[in-house]
């Protein structure tokens, strides 16, 4: 009698237990609630133990449920491994891709990028999930996040996709009213127009110039949590905004927006980042490949 659990059911169990939710699994999945519920129902049989908390409200893991989850998610990355290393054409990346990264540039750059991947790649499957803060890829499942900042833990693989560097800008108009800053610590007294993105802290701008590194603490009248606000705020001239050259370089070129302090930057490559158990993986090194050739030509 075979009392191994299926791997299917492992994989439907990790996806439960990362999204926290039979429903969510079952639209990432797609299927239907009931058959994540059945088949977590049949990998508890098998395994004789209780591997989710349910209620009407939540689904909380059980301390078991933790111990199977960690050996559930090395079975199923050397599952992946073992078919990609005996495919056809290992070198070629298959499977699903489940790539994260912010708002603004997720949908402005890396979407579609992917999209030209996945026509390029036929049997990659991509999920792209955009966030308005960091998250823990390995916990949270990702194979990839493309993200803007030189700030990675150590315990991730970071490839750098493309340079890039955030600098101060300002409409015209904005400028003509209010004066233009000379100093930095002139910002103090002007409107800037403060972001909640990701890691960085808010209105805390960190910037690089002749005498090295300086901070100053912004404040303004408008604030939001997403950057292609801030910038069309500042081009209707409600304040001073710290953005990424990559955003807003098309608006400094056409006189949308001004540099202002031009001396001072801040340094935001752009990178691949991924967990050390990936470093080998096959549609991951080529995915970052890819988007390092399209950001370059981009």
């Amino acid at each position: 009698m075979n009392n191994s659990p299926p791997i299917d059911d492992l994989r439907v169990f990790v996806i439960v237990a990362r999204r926290a939710s039979f429903r969510a699994a079952a639209l990432e999945l797609g299927v239907s609630p009931a058959y994540v519920t059945k088949r977590i129902g049949l990998l508890e049989a098998t395994l004789g133990t209780k591997l989710l908390h349910r209620t009407t409200r939540k689904v909380s893991i059980t301390e078991e449920g933790e111990r199977v989850f960690g050996w559930a998610q090395r079975v199923l990355d050397d599952m992946d491994s073992l078919v990609e290393s005996v495919a056809a054409s290992p070198a070629l990346p298959r499977g699903v891709l489940r790539v994260s990264s912010s708002f603004g540039f997720g949908r402005q750059v890396v979407a579609p990028a992917l999209a030209r991947m996945a026509s390029a790649h036929p049997e990659l499957a991509v999920r792209l999930e955009l966030f308005d803060h960091l998250i823990d890829i390995a916990d949270e499942g990702f194979d990839l996040d493309v993200r803007i900042g030189d700030e990675i833990a150590p315990q991730f693989v970071a490839t750098r996709l493309a340079s890039n560097q955030r600098v101060l800008c300002a409409s015209p108009e904005y400028l003509q009213r209010r004066g233009t800053p000379r100093t930095l610590a002139e910002l103090v007294a002007h409107d800037c127009v403060v972001i909640r993105e990701r890691d960085h802290p808010f209105g805390v701008w960190r910037l690089e110039g002749s005498a090295g590194r300086e901070t100053v603490k912004v404040t303004g009248p408008m604030s939001t949590n997403h950057g292609e606000i801030a910038v069309q705020w500042a081009m209707e001239g409600l304040g001073i905004v710290l953005r990424s050259t990559w955003q807003v370089d098309a608006m400094l070129r056409d006189g949308r927006l001004v540099r202002v302090l031009p001396d001072y930057r801040q340094e935001a490559n752009i990178w691949a980042v991924y967990p050390e158990r990936l470093r080998s993986s096959a549609k991951v090194r080529a995915s970052v490949s890819f988007l390092q050739d399209a950001l370059a030509n981009d």
